[in-house]
């Protein structure tokens, strides 16, 4: 039996996300000079507002990267990740598992850019319920990231329940 090859899906994939969120945040930042709306931002609808936010950290604002040398380690740190997400996608063998890792590889590609160029990245994504917020502003990169992480452990999850329940009734 030939084992399939679905690098080409990851790589798409990635190419696919980081293409798009480099579109959407130019045009955040330029056409919709979002920047220069403080925190009015633009409606989208009731529950979804674009406005504009430089994330010079990571994730709910960690590892806060206030110099340049600290913008610089959290480069190669994020760079570090994106390679290693690289090398599983690569050695992957399950479709979705590849899929997964190439919206993780894209998104986090996407943020890397944004950081090596402007110093921060660009969030721009604001959905709210009244002044409830679920998630802080944030981008697509960020959304792929989030969603391919969370499909990778879905199918880690489920998938060793299943395998478990088969062997045991073995």
């Amino acid at each position: 039996m030939a084992v399939v090859n679905h690098r080409p899906l990851g790589l798409i994939v990635a190419i696919v996300i980081l293409a798009m969120d480099q579109l959407i945040k130019y045009t955040v930042t330029y056409p919709l000079a979002l920047k220069s709306r403080l925190d009015d931002g633009i409606e989208i609808l009731p529950i979804f507002r674009l406005r504009w936010l430089e994330n010079r950290g990571v994730s709910m604002g960690f590892f806060h990267a206030d110099t340049n040398m600290m913008r610089w380690i959290l480069v190669g740190m994020t760079m570090l990740i994106a390679g290693f997400v690289g090398v599983w996608m690569w050695r992957e063998k399950a479709r979705q598992d590849v899929a997964a890792l190439g919206l993780v590889l894209g998104g986090a590609i996407g943020n890397i850019v944004d950081r090596v160029r402007l110093g921060y990245v660009v969030d721009y994504a604001d959905l709210h319920f009244g002044e409830w917020r679920p998630f802080l502003i944030f981008n697509l990169a960020d959304a792929a990231i989030t969603f391919g992480v969370l499909i990778l452990l879905a199918r880690a999850l489920l998938l060793r329940e299943k395998g478990a329940k088969t062997e045991s009734l073995n």
